[in-house]
C-alpha cells in the first residue's frame, strides 16, 4: 500500500537486541515502523516535507503492525515545473563537481572567494541546465 502525506516526526528506539527501530508519524497521526536504517534515516531527513510512502501491514495476535517499506520526497504542490527544478538542481550538482577544474587553481589548498566561485560556476550551471532542458524537449 502507499500514501501521500507529510512526515511529522521520526523517533528512534533501541531494541533489546541492540538494533534501531524507527517510528515515523505522519501528519494524520498514523505511525509506521521500520528496522531498516537507510529508510529510517531518509524519513528523518524528510521531516516536515510531502512524501510518498510505501508500507505493509501484518497482524500479529491482537496487534496490527504497520511497516514502512519506502519513503520518497514529492515536489511541493505550489512549486513550479518539476522538470525545470530537476534540471537546475542537476546542473548545480554538475557545476559543483566540476568546480576544481573550472576554477583552475594549481594549488589544491588555495581558497577562492564565494563571489568569485559563484561567478565562475553560474555560467557553467546555466549551460548545463539549458542542455538538460533541450534534451528533455527533444525526447
Amino acid at each position: 500500500m502507499d500514501a501521500v502525506t507529510t512526515i511529522d516526526e521520526v523517533r528512534t528506539f533501541e531494541t533489546r537486541g541492540g538494533n534501531a527501530r524507527y517510528v515515523v508519524r505522519d501528519g494524520d497521526g498514523n505511525e509506521y515502523t521500520t528496522f531498516r536504517e537507510a529508510i529510517g534515516e531518509q524519513a528523518r531527513t524528510l521531516e516536515g516535507r510531502r512524501v510518498r510512502i510505501e508500507y505493509h501491514e501484518e497482524q500479529r495476535g491482537q496487534y496490527n503492525n504497520v511497516y514502512l517499506d519506502k519513503v520518497e520526497e514529492l515536489p511541493d504542490e505550489g512549486a513550479g515545473n518539476a522538470a525545470d527544478t530537476d534540471a537546475e538542481e542537476a546542473a548545480w550538482r554538475t557545476a559543483v563537481e566540476a568546480a576544481p577544474w573550472l576554477v583552475g587553481d594549481s594549488d589544491p589548498h588555495a581558497k577562492t572567494g564565494p563571489e568569485e566561485l559563484y561567478e565562475t560556476l553560474k555560467p557553467f550551471k546555466d549551460r548545463v541546465a539549458e542542455d538538460i532542458k533541450s534534451n528533455e524537449d527533444d525526447e
